[in-house]
């Protein structure tokens, strides 16, 4: 347990974020190491990547549902000093870890060949696809259990141990995936699907090796009569998480749509959009990382009824958020075509990613300011206010796409434009939503709620 009610908030944020972000990291590192092997078999062995990847998206809003949950709960449990409430929670989270973790293996193996054949721009790409997803989805169900456990000790101001075991497991992955990929020591070459076992292999020595920190001398045991569904508190988990999960829920529909407009386009149009997102990703990881750290010193201050420390969280989160990303709109901008050049040599590709970075680096500081408010409103336990502005850009995007993808002339840079701009009215809805909210749950003065 590490207490984020006393002390500076600045500090706080620093060190949690260093945590987090050394963890991204390499998470990230490995995603890029993975697409440079996988960019040596060829553009749709890319674009089949990407498209499996999408998946991932969906697994990730979920996972954010559980995460959220898990940590708004535990977090607010610790700053009342509640300690079997904290316990309490963290099971819970488990046991409905495991429990989404085998829903989604079940219904993504059934629909694998639906899926892979729905996006691809032709029947290599898709065949590609389906082989990733066969061993990459038990890796992504393994998420959901992995992920509800992290939660909970972030939940406690812990995020040393997730930082160890999750980038332990990145290197094991990015060790095994060129070794299967191109069968080095074995003379089998596996192709793409090597990639999706390492990722396998190393999510199963992970999830076991954090099941470690939870043993009965822990300050968050397991309790095996703990990990019962309890309703209400499932009930009160899901009423905070489920708004966050459907934000990545409206990505992941953004991408499905991205990369159904893009089929006319080729396949190396879908490439250079999934090595563009990937680099777009990169760019991201520390404001991630930061709006991370902002919800558990946000979350145990309110749990404590410090109002003036959350404010506090938030400007400094806000500014943190603003200098981080005025550096990757710099390297992206004018920075982007080097950076695809390093992922494929293919002028089609080159040409679209470098594009996609260069228009969508206009809305940078936008977007992380977009996830520190975000994350505050997780650490007050009430994520509905970002969700209704996450879905209206959502409404805005989809119609817009689908109408701009009939017109003649489309191109793919319309939707990039659009994207930029529409990021701009999201960030100025969310904080007039986090300006009210605060206004409700915080008084002007004091510290006191």
């Amino acid at each position: 347990m590490h207490d984020l009610t006393t002390g500076p908030v600045t500090r706080h944020l620093l060190k949690t974020t260093g945590f987090m972000l050394v963890t991204m990291m390499f998470q990230t590192l490995y995603f890029l190491v993975d697409l440079y092997w996988v960019g040596r078999l060829g553009k749709e062995a890319v674009a089949a990547v990407s498209i499996a990847g999408n998946l991932a998206f969906i697994v990730l809003a979920v996972t954010q549902m559980l995460s959220v949950g898990a940590t708004t709960r535990v977090s607010h449990a610790a700053g009342r000093k509640d300690r079997e409430g904290a316990i309490f929670s963290a099971n819970q989270s488990h046991g409905l870890g495991v429990a989404c973790g085998l829903l989604f293996l079940a219904v993504a193996l059934a629909f694998r060949q639906t899926y892979a054949s729905a996006l691809s721009a032709d029947p290599q790409t898709a065949e590609l696809a389906a082989a990733y997803l066969l061993w990459f989805i038990p890796a992504l169900a393994l998420q959901f259990p992995m992920v509800s456990m992290s939660a909970a000790l972030r939940g406690t101001g812990n995020f040393k141990p997730g930082m160890i075991v999750q980038t332990s497991a990145v290197v094991l992955n990015m060790i095994l995936a060129p070794l299967l990929i191109f069968g080095v020591g074995t003379g089998r070459p596996l192709g793409v699907a090597g990639a999706a076992i390492a990722s396998l292999i190393s999510i199963i020595i992970g999830t076991i090796w954090l099941l470690t920190y939870f043993r009965p001398d822990a300050f968050l045991p397991i309790r095996s009569s703990q990990l019962k569904p309890r309703l209400t508190e499932w009930a009160g988990m899901l009423k905070v998480g489920l708004p966050a999960g459907a934000e990545f829920a409206l990505m992941s529909i953004y991408m499905i749509i991205v990369y159904s407009v893009s089929r006319p386009f080729g396949s190396a149009a879908q490439a250079g959009f999934g090595i563009g997102l990937r680099i777009l990703q990169a760019c991201f990881l520390p404001v991630v990382a930061l709006g991370i750290a902002v919800a558990p010193v946000a979350g145990q201050n309110y749990g404590a009824r410090l109002g003036a420390r959350v404010r506090e969280t938030f400007v400094s989160g806000a500014a943190m958020a603003c200098a981080m990303m005025l550096v990757a709109t710099a390297l992206c901008f004018f920075g982007s075509t080097a950076l695809i050049k390093v992922f494929s040599t293919d002028p089609e590709v080159i040409a679209v990613g470098s594009e996609y970075l260069r228009i969508l680096a206009w809305s940078f500081v936008a977007s992380g300011v977009i996830f520190v408010s975000s994350s505050l409103f997780q650490g007050l336990g009430h994520t509905v206010p970002p969700l209704i502005a996450s879905f209206g850009r959502m409404c805005v995007i989809t119609f817009a796409v689908l109408v701009m993808s009939q017109m003649p002339g489309f191109n793919l840079r319309w939707i990039w434009y659009l994207s930029a701009i529409t990021i701009w009215v999201h960030l100025a809805a969310n904080l007039l939503l986090l300006r009210r909210e605060l206004r409700l749950k915080l008084p002007l003065q004091g510290d006191v709620l």
